[in-house]
Formats: structure tokens, C-alpha cells, sequence
């Protein structure tokens, strides 16, 4: 099964319908061509689990995490309160969404202008049709292969979800090798707080190139991540260490769909 029909909320709407979730797709997942198709393996995911959701499509703006980092927090609520009466005119309940970023400041930030959703990410969503049998994983894919996992920081650090990530690659065939800043210790990839819009500071070296040594260390093929920011920044670093013949960055969702050849 492909990724099946998308359908917007205004459709769903409109046909009297109710849906699941609402996926949020995120800046990333929509315009960033990587990101593309960790959206594209998401959804293919929540149709092979029969999971009923829709997006907003033209109607989903940023919802002003850079612009909250970066400092212009007049630019942050305008576009959090455009997402918040968007949502709460289509009644809303359950967010889902690819991007730590975007789960973070739904989840967090938002019920104090009003809007108060149910919010989790993919990885915790994956792990429960995992759990539940809705999806199962055909082996083989990864047998014999050394994964290593990045947290990001909005979803370790910041909220605490530590486990699902790892669950679901207990699902996966290969073995999983810890970086050792890890966890609760896990190293920024260095995107996050708007630093991926902005040029570097002063310094010996990147973060992202840090990052990407201790991975390399661990001597793993692949390294697992969960956040668009992550994969772009994984991705430069193992660039930048001649190394992209190797090792491969993917999200947790583009592997579960390479597993099961969806």
C-alpha cells in the first residue's frame, strides 16, 4: 500500500466525518525534501495501520517555535493563535506530528493561549501500533546491522521520551550500539533554539561534527534519529567526516516502512 489518500481536515469536515488525529506535517515535513519522506513513510505507516487522520494542508502555518527561540515572541503568538482558532474550528483533539519541535510548543506552549490538545509524536504513535500489532515488521532488512540512536532534545530532555524510540528498534533486526552522551547526557545535534537558521559562533568545531564522531565510534551503519533538524544536521556531519558511504541517517519511520518493503 502507498501512502493512500491524504485527506485535509476541510474535507473531513465537510463529509460529517471524524478522524483519529491530525497530522501535523511541520515546515520541515513539508517543504524540506529529506523531511519529505519521512512524511511520506508516516503516513504510509498510518494507512497500513488503517490509523484515520487528516492535515491542514494550506492551512498550517509554522507554529512559531524559530520565531519564539530566535526572541520575536510578538511573531511567535500571532502564528500560534493562527494555528490555535484554525484547529479549534475543526475540534481538534489529538495532534500528531514528525517533528520534536512541533510536538514541544503544541503540547507545552500552546494551551496558554488557548489551545489544549492531546499531543504525541511519531515515534510514541509507531511504538503503540507496534505494541498493539496494528503494524507488524518483517525481518531481515537490518539483520546484522549496528544502529546507533540520537535523541533530540525536544523529545529526550525536554518531555522525556526516552523508551519509544528504543522499542520500536527492538522491533527492527539490528543491534543497537549507545553513543556515550546518551539519555538524560544525549548531545544536542546543534540545530535546535534556531541555530539551524543562523550562522555559526566562534569556535574549534561544529557540534553536528561532534555529534557525528561519537556515532561514528560506536562503529554503527545506521543511525536512527526522530527530528528533521536531526537528520539534517547527521546528515552534514557524516558528510563532513567523508563518511556518508558508511553510514545512513534515517528517521525511525523511513525504517520500519524499509523493513516491511511498503
Amino acid at each position: 500500500m502507498g501512502e493512500g489518500k491524504i485527506r485535509l481536515f476541510s474535507e473531513v469536515q465537510a463529509s460529517g466525518e471524524e478522524v483519529e488525529y491530525l497530522f501535523w506535517v511541520g515546515c520541515a515535513g513539508s517543504y524540506d525534501a529529506r523531511a519529505q519522506k519521512v512524511t511520506k513513510a508516516f503516513a504510509k505507516i498510518m494507512n497500513n495501520a488503517g490509523v484515520s487522520f487528516a492535515i491542514l494542508g494550506n492551512e498550517e502555518a509554522c507554529t512559531g517555535d524559530p520565531a519564539r527561540r530566535a526572541g520575536n515572541e510578538f511573531l511567535f503568538q500571532m502564528m500560534a493563535l493562527q494555528n490555535i482558532e484554525t484547529m479549534n474550528s475543526y475540534g481538534v483533539k489529538r495532534v500528531v506530528t514528525a517533528c520534536p519541535h512541533c510536538f514541544n510548543t503544541i503540547k507545552n506552549e500552546y494551551p496558554a493561549l488557548g489551545g489544549d490538545y492531546e499531543v504525541i509524536h511519531h515515534t510514541q504513535l509507531i511504538n503503540e501500533l507496534l505494541q498493539s500489532k496494528r503494524i507488524t515488521v518483517e525481518g531481515g532488512s537490518f539483520k546484522g546491522k549496528t544502529i546507533t540512536y540520537h535523541d533530540s532534545c525536544y523529545l529526550g530532555r525536554v518531555n522525556g521520551e526516552y523508551e519509544a524510540p528504543r522499542e520500536i528498534l527492538e522491533f527492527l533486526d539490528g543491534t543497537l550500539k549507545e553513543m556515550k552522551r546518551c539519555r538524560t547526557t544525549g548531545l544536542c545535534c546543534g540545530a535546535g533554539g534556531a541555530q539551524m537558521f543562523k550562522e555559526d559562533e566562534p569556535g574549534e568545531k561544529r557540534i553536528n561534527s561532534e555529534r557525528v564522531e561519537e556515532a561514528i565510534d560506536t562503529g554503527a551503519e545506521i543511525i536512527a534519529a526522530n527530528c528533521p533538524f536531526c537528520l539534517t544536521m547527521m546528515g552534514d556531519g557524516i558528510k563532513a567526516n567523508e563518511k556518508q558511504d558508511q553510514v545512513m541517517v534515517y528517521d525511525l519511520a523511513e525504517m520500519i516502512v524499509q523493513a516491511n518493503k511498503w
